[in-house]
């Protein structure tokens, strides 16, 4: 078990490291983890014997469902509904011509037989969500006509698709399913997914709406368990429980959530965990040697994906809504493959029905060129396609982000002698954008006009546009130790290298905002901005 735990943190710690590495060099963090596992596999390094497909699909399948989950979560209805015409189509039937064209092309052009064929155009069909999502965020991909929403909101709904259609394709597979047979599970997936999700999402608004759990942290519980319960019911009946996963996510992430930043910090966790555990698995999965075999006809598949059937799907979808040439060409080329497809691809190996080639190499060659070549390309290609909008930030288009830097609130107390005290409002000179939204005085609140004059001993809060750090700019704590050069010296007296500013500090457990004349103590902690450089103080 210790050396299980080893090596667990150790590979943890290697993908935190190799994040940054990649953040640097363009190539998407996905790959860095796949490569990292066939590092520690049966041919690499390590040399770790592992081939249990039943293992990984049970692991990353549960994996999935939080991945799936927060991306519903994460998505801003405000701004997706705008666009959620055009992205349910492209999830739905772009997938379905997605999965046929590339199917027939395996039958037609590559001899493979028929219903292994459609396989996997099925496995294949879908975009990844995770993928996508890492390269929009990383590259801060800014793209006119709402291209992220759609995006975000296609990629994040049409994994059940893929998944239903290799469900399907499996049972006829079977060889004893008749056309009432697979109409019932094309049934069964849609209806009951959609049905469990909406109603476990009305169920679970309520209790949040009407319960306050006592103990910190049992939000976060409560939305974990609604999690694996939006997937486990619909799946017990024969549902799809992905779909109702989603649209559980959807409806929580838009719904206001006590200590939601604090849930979105943890689900941030564990779904980049879910992501490094699913991405490592796969890699430690995949055998190098048998790669090269399959290496040719998963570039071709590849190649025939990414200039005829993704933007064949894509052309056909976003017909009726007259979409530009230039954003159709753009979400042609972001049809990234990933992790969902390779888990797919392993459920269809597992499955007694299935009795093909080697599946999970083929697939698993094609997502891994697919993110390393799509996605270190698409920044270029989105420029090219003159589809970069610098007027627009991309996280806007997500929850976490709304919920966390939209608005920001700073408190202030008045003191005697304040230059504040005794004034209207309307007289004071606020800088732009900052505004006085409530005035706490001998326990009551007030809601301010600008008549409204400020008395010494009330506390001012106030509101202004959130901050987003795209720039690197870090803080650091800095304590003030007995011998040191500036203890007992005003803030006035001494000079930060690096034009750094004190901006705050703690002193005995308080809060102090500095000015020029404050005075430096024993012990007191500075916390110190000076752009994107450390500083020695």
């Amino acid at each position: 078990m210790s050396i299980g735990l080893v090596l667990g943190a150790t590979v943890i710690i290697c993908c935190i490291f190799l994040n940054k590495f990649t953040s640097k060099t363009g190539v998407p963090m996905l790959v860095i983890f796949i490569l990292l596992g066939m590092l520690f596999g049966s041919e690499g390094i390590l040399k770790i014997q592992f081939d249990n497909y039943k293992f990984a699909e049970d692991i990353c399948s549960a994996a999935l469902i939080f991945i799936i989950f927060y991306g519903g979560f994460g998505v801003k209805w405000s701004e997706a509904k705008k666009v959620a015409p055009v992205s349910i189509l492209l999830s739905s039937a772009g997938v379905l011509i997605t999965a046929f064209l590339t199917g027939m092309f395996c039958f037609l052009v590559l001899n493979m037989e028929l219903l292994e064929s459609l396989l996997i155009g099925s496995v294949l069909s879908s975009t990844d969500a995770a993928s996508v999502f890492s390269v929009l965020r990383s590259k801060r991909l800014n793209l006119k006509y709402h291209t992220a929403s759609v995006l975000e909101l296609e990629s994040g709904s049409n994994d059940p698709w893929a998944y239903m259609l290799t469900l399907v394709i499996l049972s006829i597979m079977n060889g004893d399913v008749s056309a009432g047979d697979v109409a019932y599970i094309l049934f069964a997936q849609i209806v009951y997914g959609i049905g469990i999700g909406v109603l476990i999402s009305v169920l679970s608004v309520l209790i949040i709406k009407n319960v306050k759990f006592d103990i910190a942290g049992f939000n976060t519980l409560f939305v974990m368990a609604v999690a694996a319960l939006s997937y486990a019911l619909p799946t017990l009946i024969g549902g799809n429980g992905y779909i109702s996963t989603y649209i559980a996510g959807i409806v929580l992430g838009n719904t206001r959530i006590n200590d939601k930043p604090e849930l979105v910090s943890f689900f941030d966790g564990i779904t980049g965990f879910s992501q490094i555990l699913i991405f490592f698995l796969l890699g430690l999965l995949a055998t190098p040697s048998a790669m090269f075999p399959v290496l040719l006809p998963a570039l071709i598949i590849l190649v025939f994906l990414t200039v005829i059937a993704r933007p064949a799907a894509v052309f056909l979808t976003m017909l009726p809504f007259r979409a530009k040439l230039n954003q159709q060409l753009l979400i042609s080329f972001s049809g990234l493959r990933g992790a969902t497809s390779i888990v797919f691809a392993i459920i269809a190996i597992v499955n007694t029905d299935y009795t093909g080639g080697d599946l999970f190499h083929i697939v698993f060659c094609t997502v891994l060129i697919s993110i390393a070549v799509q996605g270190s390309f698409l920044p270029r290609i989105a420029k090219s396609l003159d589809m970069i909008d610098n007027n627009e930030n991309v996280m806007k288009t997500f929850n976490d982000y709304s919920d966390e830097t939209q608005v920001q609130f700073i408190r202030l107390s008045i003191k005697e002698g304040s230059r504040w005290a005794n004034m209207p409002i309307k007289d004071i000179p606020f800088p732009t954008g900052l505004l006085v939204v409530m005035i706490l005085r001998d326990n009551e609140k007030i809601v301010p006009s600008g008549k409204t004059v400020i008395l010494a001993g009330d506390v001012v809060v106030m509101g202004a546009e959130g901050f987003y750090d795209d720039t690197n700019l870090e803080l650091n704590e800095y304590t003030i130790s007995d011998n040191h050069k500036w203890r007992n010296k005003r803030i006035s007296e001494i000079t930060i290298p690096n034009n750094g500013l004190i901006i705050l500090i703690k002193r005995n457990g308080s809060i102090l905002v500095p000015n020029g004349k404050s005075i430096l103590r024993k012990n007191d902690i500075l916390v110190v901005t000076a752009g994107s450089q450390k500083i020695k103080i």
